[in-house]
Parts: C-alpha cells; structure tokens; sequence
C-alpha cells in the first residue's frame, strides 16, 4: 500500500521510547512518513506494560505507534548492529 500524505516517500528510524518521541513520530507516520520503530529484545518500549489493555496489548502503546512498522534489534549483537546501520543509511 502506497503511503499519502505530506510526508510521503520520508523514512524515519524511531529510537524513542515512552511520550515524547513516540508521539512526535506518531503525528510523521500520521502525515505519510514511513516511520520503523526500533525496539530492544525482550521487553521492547516501555509503554508495551502500560494500561489499559485491548486483548492483551496495551492501547496505549497502540496508539502512539500507530501506522509505524516494528523492528527488534539487538544493538550489542554485530549482526543486530549491521542491521541497523543498513536501516540508518536507508533513512531520511
């Protein structure tokens, strides 16, 4: 499906964690951007434990990602980290 919007054909890595960040790349993902969150291994974003839930996932989560694309990588690990950077040289 072709992205529409203001920021149509941007690709933004998303590092954040939380409110602030998650939310600002929310409003480029909202406006077309191709935005990849980046999730560390086993306990990904914080907010993944945060109330209240919707079958099981939380809503909360679920709505400042909305319309990103997830990825979990394990930066300490060399091929986690090669991966990331092929991202980082994709990105905008």
């Amino acid at each position: 499906m072709e992205r529409q919007g203001a920021l149509a054909g941007l690709r933004i890595l998303d590092l954040t964690r939380v409110l602030a960040g998650p939310f600002c790349t929310m409003m480029y993902a909202d406006m077309g951007a191709e935005v990849i969150k980046v999730e560390q291994p086993g306990t990904g974003d914080d907010t993944r434990q945060m109330g209240p839930f919707k079958n099981g996932e939380s809503a909360y989560f679920m709505n400042l990602n909305r319309n990103k694309k997830g990825v979990t990588l394990n930066l300490k690990n060399p091929k986690g980290k090669a991966l990331f950077l092929d991202l980082v040289k994709k990105a905008d």
